[in-house]
């Protein structure tokens, strides 16, 4: 197996699309820091801040404290989710999460990659569906480009690389309370 000849000098991010101007990313990464993920901050003035920087977010979600979101223009949340806390959306392209979907605590969403082969390491990025109903469970990553299906659950700390099937559960091989 040849080793790629990497020179990261040359990284340029092609085809790559922020979404806003340099104006809008500064304020969002001002407010994110300061006011968003503060403890202090009620939960319906991170929905509306959200919403201020082009969010989708439906009725009755729950942001909690200490929420990383990359760009909330990119971010689409249906009613009623739950956004627990210390979640990272690291949503380098669009993150879809239903409607009645439980993210649970320090949960990692992340939709960038990068292209191994690229000599310039150039990105390989790609969107994340979560369906009605999910539940994806504290610790649990889940990369770019997968869906996960209406009910299914990702138990904790799990690693998702692939689609998740509506109503599966994806879990790690831990013997849990109960079973043998």
């Amino acid at each position: 197996m040849s080793v790629p000849n990497r020179d990261l000098s040359g990284f340029t991010g092609a085809g790559y699309d922020i979404g806003r101007g340099k104006l809008t990313q500064v304020l969002w990464l001002a407010v994110s820091g300061s006011v968003f993920m503060r403890w202090w901050c009620p939960a319906s003035v991170r929905v509306a801040i959200l919403r201020a920087f082009g969010a989708q977010i439906g009725d009755g979600v729950l942001v909690r404290h200490r929420v990383r979101i990359h760009w909330p223009w990119k971010l689409t949340v249906g009613d009623n989710t739950w956004i627990g806390e210390g979640a990272w959306i690291l949503n380098l392209e669009p993150v879809t999460i239903g409607a009645n979907v439980c993210i649970s605590q320090d949960a990692f969403l992340c939709t960038g990659s990068h292209d191994r082969r690229s000599p310039t390491f150039e990105f390989d990025n790609a969107p994340i569906s979560i369906g009605d109903g999910a539940w994806v469970a504290a610790r649990a990553t889940v990369l770019r480009g997968v869906s996960i299906g209406e009910g299914a659950t990702v138990g904790a700390g799990s690693l998702v690389v692939r689609d998740v099937a509506d109503g599966s559960l994806i879990a790690n091989a831990a013997v849990h309370r109960g079973q043998s």
